[in-house]
């Protein structure tokens, strides 16, 4: 049987067309293939070291992966910056972030600051514009920018990770880092936490008051920022004064990323027995600003032991301030999503294990149990 059809021949806008359909293809694939860079390799669970090339040197970074990863699925990424006179596992020990990791899928990267810290194998961060502590020496100092940057790359290529869950959160000095590099434009984190260390810029001082340099903080987009501050912390006093690096106080540093996010008013404040929130809200891109400052708190990573009621809620239920847990739940809602009341639940089978509160436990782990490196100097330092 003979076909009626009859062939035309291929006019020259029809090939083109064909090449531009096949131009399109060979995008799509090569953008797919590239968006899942890292993905397709399973990992062993735990704490791994990592050395990572950034402007000629070699870089010093430890990682977690969680037991329930297998490469095949996009997760969400935490990077975890260390305080001055401290390293990588000696803040993951202080946050426990591997805790909240293996209990809740994702994976952690802790970075090492390049300068050498005042206690032996310890290490500080090199903060632009800003003088380091006392004792530790701008010495072999390097571009810790690039170095952050750099890393989230080696993250990306390396695991399973989804580019719209990256977030940071920083301690003392690691805040002040933190803070700069968004100040600086960079735009890696969907969210970012801090600890006793949160800035907006340069100190200045002007007419004898201290306040953020405006000049020297110009975030690449609006970012949702929770912060833990201490009424009793004397390094990083809340009130302002302090080190040279400091001056300014929590309060102004807040006020101004609030300014810095467009965020709509005064804030919305609760204040509880020993805990006072302030949340700032009408953000743009739908980011929030809310502020933790507890009034029995030093310069340490507050965990479970800090207890308290808000006074307007009318709930007598007494809650607990983890800043970890906390400031996942902060991350993952990251977008105006999260009341700043709001207490941390997670259902977990019966045999689960739950990390001593004594010990800066960050709450139950629903799988495998997490082990904290405390052989290594500094652990419990770090400003």
């Amino acid at each position: 049987m003979t076909s009626s059809a009859v062939r035309k021949p291929l006019r020259a806008r029809d090939l083109v067309g064909l090449l531009a359909t096949g131009v399109l293809f060979f995008a799509f694939m090569t953008g797919h293939a590239s968006a899942a860079t890292g993905c397709g390799t399973p990992m062993p669970a735990g704490r791994h070291d990592m050395t990572i090339r950034s402007a000629g040197h070699d870089r010093h970074a430890v990682y977690f992966i969680p037991s329930t990863y297998t490469g095949d699925r996009k997760v969400p990424l935490v990077f975890d910056f260390h305080g001055s006179n401290s390293h990588p596992r000696g803040q993951l020990n202080r946050s426990r972030w591997d805790e909240v990791a293996e209990r809740e899928d994702f994976i952690v990267m802790a970075l090492q600051g390049s300068l050498d810290g005042a206690l032996a194998g310890t290490h500080a961060w090199n903060v632009p514009g800003v003088k380091p502590l006392p004792g530790v020496s701008r010495e072999g100092s390097l571009d810790e920018g690039t170095f952050i940057r750099d890393a989230v790359e080696k993250a990306e290529d390396t695991f399973c990770i989804d580019p719209d869950r990256i977030y940071a959160s920083g301690y003392s000095g690691g805040g002040r880092m933190l803070s700069q590099y968004v100040c600086d434009g960079h735009d890696d984190f969907a969210a970012a936490g801090f600890v006793m260390g949160l800035r907006a810029g340069y100190p200045e001082q002007e007419d004898g008051v201290w306040r953020p340099h405006k000049e020297s903080c110009h975030p690449a987009k609006a970012i949702s920022i929770i912060a833990f501050s201490g009424l009793k912390d004397h390094v990083n006093p809340f009130a302002g004064g302090g080190q040279p690096y400091w001056q300014y106080g929590g309060e102004a540093a807040v006020g101004r990323w609030a300014e810095l996010n467009g965020c709509e008013g005064r804030p919305l404040i609760d204040t509880g027995e020993t805990v006072t929130v302030s949340s700032y809200s009408g953000c743009r891109r739908g980011t929030d600003v809310v502020s933790y400052v507890i009034a029995g708190a030093s310069h340490d990573w507050p965990a479970r032991t800090v207890r308290f009621r808000f006074a307007s809620s009318g709930d007598e239920t007494v809650r607990e301030v983890d800043a970890t847990d906390r400031m996942w739940e902060f991350f993952r809602n990251a977008g105006g999503k999260l009341m700043a009341g709001t207490a941390t639940t997670t259902a977990c089978a019966a045999n689960t294990i739950t990390a001593s509160t004594t010990e800066g436990g960050q709450g139950t782990t629903c799988s495998r149990q997490v082990i904290s490196d405390l052989s290594a100097p500094g652990a419990s330092e770090g400003l």
